[in-house]
């Protein structure tokens, strides 16, 4: 049960969204221009490190509706996810993503922990500057978003079909348009 009073029928953070929506459309927007907007990092490359920290952080609502999206966006092979979670050294990924994530976790401890020698191995294996720095501010919001929706203990369904569509819809759709579900017209674009 939420510590707080959450509408219902809202999970994770659809819930604390709608709760608070003047707070909802900055962070719909971060996450839109970190995720879903245009980049050189490919949405699943961004969704996989949304995913791993979230994994990290033991957040299950953000590591499966994330972790879902990403799917989506590899043409539903959950499997690149999971391994991702599990091991990502092991996952058939590229080696810029590997070292990208690496940096992601070691910002998911702390970002002190993020050392040169990180940042020179991601420039050695073809990641520029930014996409160093959106990995660092992937990596650093998915820590307040995963802080967010579990500090107000918030309701996070187990049933793997219902992300699974949820990440269908936000693969296409983006974070600020499906977020007009729960947004009130004035906040919404």
């Amino acid at each position: 049960m939420p510590h707080i009073q959450l509408p219902a029928g809202l999970p994770g953070i659809r819930g604390a969204m709608a709760f608070r929506p003047e707070t909802a459309r900055p962070l719909n927007d971060l996450v839109e221009v970190l995720l879903h907007g245009p980049n050189s990092l490919t949405p699943n490359e961004r969704e996989l490190i949304a995913t791993y920290v979230s994994s990290q952080n033991d957040c299950f609502y953000c590591q499966t509706i994330h972790g879902a999206v990403a799917a989506a966006s590899l043409d539903g092979d959950e499997s690149v996810v999971q391994q991702v979670k599990r091991d990502f050294h092991l996952a058939p990924i590229s080696e810029k993503l590997k070292a990208l994530l690496t940096i992601a976790g070691k910002v998911q401890r702390g970002g002190k922990h993020v050392t040169s020698d990180d940042v020179s191995g991601a420039r050695q294996a073809g990641a520029t500057d930014t996409e160093i720095h959106d990995t660092v501010l992937i990596a650093a919001a998915f820590c307040m978003f995963n802080r967010y929706v579990d500090g107000l203990d918030t309701i996070q369904p187990r049933d793997e079909a219902m992300y699974r569509e949820r990440g269908k819809w936000i693969a296409r759709e983006g974070y600020v348009n499906v977020s007009k579900e729960y947004l009130p017209a004035e906040v919404s674009r």
